[in-house]
């Protein structure tokens, strides 16, 4: 029964993750391609993506890779990027009730935009346990460093991968995530202080501080509605 429930739950996170395990595809092919084109070799991009198992720093590590690389700028920038793992850890580590000592920390190592995502929305309704978590986790794990190698292999055969419209895979995968958690004026709120912050501080400062810049700009919006929520002092008849 037990040997039962786990491959049941284990495939129930196989059919959550899978959609957004297609969408990630073509994310990773690109990167494997963009890699490549930055003098990375097939090995290297899949070492990366297996060690670092996080697209948007991996990015923005391309964009500022060097000859010889800045390990220390390219750190940095990869901390700035994933500052709201910080967040998303703390959130996820909540609903990892059901899970052992030796569980919690491979889950948060795989953890994932999209992964978080899905898990959180599964801890609102039912409990969270350990083989829907890794039924998410481990096929995207696979998946992305696949097909970064794919890119990094193939890449070069079919060209600008723009022309095909792949380049609109990363902005796509994150409407569809920031879809799940809409919640009205609000988030609404926290999207357009984002991206105010962002692009403005992209114009102003070089490198990836726009992205921590969006990232607090965020969470300041979204403590406006919870500090207007709090009781006011009762008024006197």
């Amino acid at each position: 029964m037990i040997e039962t429930s786990f491959r049941g739950e284990f495939l129930s996170g196989l059919r959550a993750i899978s959609p957004l395990l297609l969408a990630a595809a073509p994310i990773g092919f690109v990167f494997g391609t963009v890699a490549v084109g930055q003098g990375l070799s097939p090995l290297e991009v899949g070492l990366m993506s297996a060690l670092v198992f996080a697209g948007g720093s991996q990015f923005v590590a391309m964009d500022l890779w060097t000859h010889p690389a800045s390990w220390a700028a390219l750190g940095f920038a990869a901390l700035l990027v994933n500052l709201r793992h910080i967040l998303m850890g703390a959130s996820l580590e909540r609903s990892l009730g059901s899970f052992g000592p030796g569980q919690k920390l491979p889950s948060l190592l795989l953890m994932a935009d999209e992964i978080w995502a899905i898990s959180e929305a599964r801890a609102r309704t039912m409990v969270l346990t350990p083989a829907f978590y890794f039924g998410l986790s481990v096929p995207f794990y696979c998946g992305w460093v696949l097909c970064s190698l794919a890119g990094a292999l193939l890449g070069a055969v079919i060209g600008d991968t723009a022309l095909f419209g792949l380049d609109f895979a990363f902005p796509a995968v994150f409407i569809v995530l920031l879809m799940g958690f809409w919640k009205g004026r609000e988030t609404g709120l926290v999207l357009i202080a984002s991206a105010a912050a962002s692009l403005t501080v992209h114009q102003l400062l070089p490198g990836a501080w726009y992205i921590a810049a969006g990232a607090l700009a965020g969470l300041a919006a979204a403590f406006v509605p919870l500090a207007n929520s709090q009781p006011g002092k009762e008024q006197s008849a």
